[in-house]
């Protein structure tokens, strides 16, 4: 009759090495575990960070489009038409359409004492009332420009405008000091994740920019919110819809796009992140199989005396090949516990959503475990061929 090992003795023969030496073992572990943390947690934070960008845009749509000038044919900076919202507000699939221009040379204080030569970083820009509903925006505080107030020294603040002045609210007294004239401020905007351009400006009215610095009435950009099912033939159409004679000197984008490329950029970089897991996971694996034929050599008495006691071959191959698996498997299990508590460090702190991709933590812990087959297939194949007497001789 062949020796048989029984499955309930394999595992205290298996652990033997692990509990008489907890720190090598956990040392040997250690590279198996930040190699799966590396792996599970580079998964597990680009899930969450593409789920919120996916969710930004879905909030924010993909229907908004910009129209802003271009250059000519000569390398010369174009000029959008004076009338140039009312041909793209004709055009099929345009919902709204908001008229704005930057005011050049126009610089913005918190009071009439600072000097001009301190200023810069503020942009004034001029704007139809209806830029509010165009760009989906809401106040933090106050009310926006409307056709009445459009017409005096009244002005809205975008949200980085108005920290960079250090107003926080609006009260009937506030007001800012606009290139040599008193504006009162009406409201505050919130955030603009898709127009960081009108986040940093000061709007005021179209024709009280008129009056006081000299707007020539051209506009220097366009949004346009459209139907969503039509935005790309929508945006093929309004080159020539804003200048008819001219259509290539104007730059038509959509500021969803931003968000979207952000989604390449992480995938690059989390091929890249996992790339250097798999290198933790090999050298953690390497650790291991060093681990087991050190193992190999300090035991021989003991496969000596198991093996002229009745062990067969197999049990002993069976034994460290156990005892590999079982230390890759601790490796994995740590490693897939440390990448969960960062993810959801870093998700809380971002204001993410934590995923944690299933696919990503099985994928880790099986190859934790063909890592451990492999580190320990040489060891366990070695201490099985030790011939009984020159090991026993030996000791």
């Amino acid at each position: 009759m062949k020796p048989q090992v029984r499955a309930d003795d394999l595992l205290p023969l298996a652990t033997v090495g692990i509990r008489s030496r907890p720190l090598r073992a956990a040392l040997s572990t250690l590279g198996i575990a930040i190699g799966i943390a590396a792996i599970v947690a580079v998964l597990g934070i680009t899930r969450s960070s593409q789920a919120d960008l996916l969710s930004q845009i879905d909030r924010l749509g993909t229907d908004l489009l910009t129209v802003a000038n271009g250059t000519r044919v000569g390398g010369d900076e174009a000029e959008l038409p004076e009338h140039a919202a009312v041909g793209v507000a004709r055009t099929p699939g345009v919902q709204q359409v908001t008229a704005t221009a930057g005011v050049p040379h126009v610089q913005v204080f918190r009071t009439d004492h600072v000097p001009e030569y301190r200023g810069g970083g503020i942009e004034v820009r001029a704007t139809e009332p209806s830029l509010l509903g165009t760009l989906d925006g809401q106040l933090t505080t106050g009310v926006f420009l409307n056709d009445a107030t459009s017409r005096y020294p009244v002005a809205v603040l975008g949200h980085a405008a108005a920290s960079a002045l250090g107003i926080i609210r609006v009260d009937p007294g506030t007001r800012i000091w606009v290139g040599g004239h008193w504006f009162s401020v009406a409201g505050i905007l919130r955030p603009l994740e898709l127009a960081p351009e009108v986040d940093r400006a000061v709007l005021i009215g179209l024709p009280v920019a008129a009056e006081y610095f000299a707007y020539d009435g051209h506009p220097t950009r366009l949004y346009v919110r459209t139907d969503t099912a039509r935005t790309a033939t929508v945006a093929g159409l309004l080159g020539r819809a804003t200048n008819p004679i001219e259509p290539g000197s104007v730059t038509v984008s959509r500021p969803s796009d931003a968000l979207a490329s952000r989604l390449i950029v992480a995938d690059s970089t989390t091929s890249l992140l996992l790339g250097l897991g798999a290198v933790a996971l090999l050298v953690g694996g390497v650790g291991i199989a060093n681990m087991m034929v050190i193992a190999v050599l300090e035991r021989r008495t003991e496969i000596g005396l198991r093996r002229a006691l009745g062990a067969a071959r197999r049990h002993i191959a069976v034994q460290f090949l156990t005892e590999s698996l079982l230390l890759s498997a601790l490796g994995g299990v740590a490693g897939t516990l440390l990448a969960t508590a960062i993810t959801y460090a870093v998700a809380t702190y971002r204001g993410w959503q934590a995923l944690i991709p299933a696919t990503g933590v099985w994928a880790g812990l099986a190859a934790a475990l063909v890592i451990g087959v492999a580190a320990g297939l040489y060891p366990a194949t070695r201490a099985a061929r030790l011939n009984p007497t020159d090991a026993l001789r030996a000791s």
